[in-house]
């Protein structure tokens, strides 16, 4: 059955039939598995990354979700090309956005972590990665596709009740998304209702 929302209709139908955003860029990492039977989707994590840190562009990102990153390229490489990590999805500087795992699998992102008293957060969260630094603010065309992801992955999946970064569900290992992420910006943009930013 059609789920409406105006134009986002078929990218809420294809999310939530299918688990794929159809206007992403799709590159498969093996870096997934399923979630536990019976597991709803319910929260969203907001990460930020850049590779080498604090370097923009390029293919790094992408290796490294895929198992593929060399390293001999960079010295910080040697110490992260054997992480099994990924994401669903990642929006670049320029709002291009790709997608590494299906929304219904799960993706390898928030590792320790802990959210309304539950753990094990990659077990019934979506995990989408932003190119940038805790210090650096993010683009303009990150927030608009963010916030448009955001409310596409909200109708899709009806029983998301929050948004949290990840130094709020892994607080003293992670920092990001960092001071520089603007929340109310993305609760405003997306429409999501302000509660579901409450830890």
């Amino acid at each position: 059955m059609p789920i409406e929302g105006g134009p986002l209709d078929p990218v809420v139908n294809a999310l939530a039939q299918a688990g794929w955003h159809p206007q992403a860029r799709h590159i498969n990492s093996p870096n997934r598995d399923a979630r536990p039977p019976g597991m709803l989707v319910v929260l969203l994590v907001i990460h930020n990354i850049s590779l080498p840190p604090g370097r923009f562009g390029g293919a790094a990102i992408e290796q490294l979700f895929t198992n593929r990153l060399n390293p001999g390229e960079h010295p910080y490489f040697r110490q992260v090309a054997g992480l099994r990590v990924s994401a669903h999805f990642l929006i670049r500087r320029n709002g291009e956005l790709l997608q590494f795992v299906g929304c219904g699998e799960r993706a390898w992102h928030a590792g320790v972590s802990t959210w309304r008293g539950r753990s094990r957060c990659n077990d019934f969260s979506i995990g989408i990665e932003v190119e940038g630094t805790d210090a650096r603010p993010y683009t303009n065309r990150q927030y608009t596709r963010l916030a448009t992801l955001t409310r596409a992955l909200v109708a899709a999946f009806p029983d998301i009740a929050g948004l949290a970064g990840h130094d709020e569900i892994a607080p003293g290992r992670k920092s990001d998304p960092g001071h520089s992420f603007d929340w109310s910006r993305l609760v405003h943009e997306s429409g999501v209702p302000p509660r579901m930013r409450e830890l």
